[in-house]
C-alpha cells in the first residue's frame, strides 16, 4: 500500500488520487494539515530525498516566512521543524511505499517509479 501525503485541496494531489485509482493502487491519503506530519516522517522524507526536493521554495507560505523562519531550512534539524511547524511548505504529494522508499512531485519521472512500486 502506498500513502499518499499532500493537501485535500491540492489539484495536484487530486491528479494523482485519480491517476492511482485509475491503475487500482491500494493507497492511503493523508492530509498534512488536517492530520499532520510527525518529525520522524519528515526526518525519513529529507533522508531519502533531501531538502532541496521536499522543500517547496517556490509557493506562497514559503514567501511569507520571515527571514530567520527560512534560515531554519539551512539546518537539518531545523528544516524538520520547519516542515512540522509549517507542513504546505512541503513539495506534494508525497508518496510513501510499503518498503518505506519516497517519491515526491507527480511528473512523469514520479509516476514511472509509482509504476514500480505499485
Amino acid at each position: 500500500m502506498i500513502t499518499v501525503w499532500g493537501l485535500k485541496n491540492c489539484d495536484t494531489c487530486r491528479k494523482a488520487r485519480a491517476w492511482l485509482d485509475s491503475r487500482s493502487v491500494a493507497h492511503a491519503f493523508r492530509d498534512v494539515r488536517a492530520d499532520g506530519v510527525s518529525a520522524g516522517d519528515v526526518k525519513a522524507w529529507l533522508d531519502a530525498v533531501g531538502a532541496e526536493v521536499l522543500v517547496n521554495r517556490r509557493g506562497t507560505t514559503w514567501r511569507g516566512l520571515d527571514d530567520a523562519a527560512k534560515a531554519k531550512a539551512e539546518d537539518p534539524a531545523g528544516t524538520v521543524d520547519l516542515l512540522v511547524a509549517n507542513p504546505a511548505i512541503i513539495k506534494r504529494p508525497v508518496f510513501v511505499g510499503g518498503d518505506g522508499s519516497v517519491v515526491v512531485g507527480f511528473g512523469k519521472a514520479e509516476q514511472a517509479r509509482l509504476e514500480e512500486l505499485a
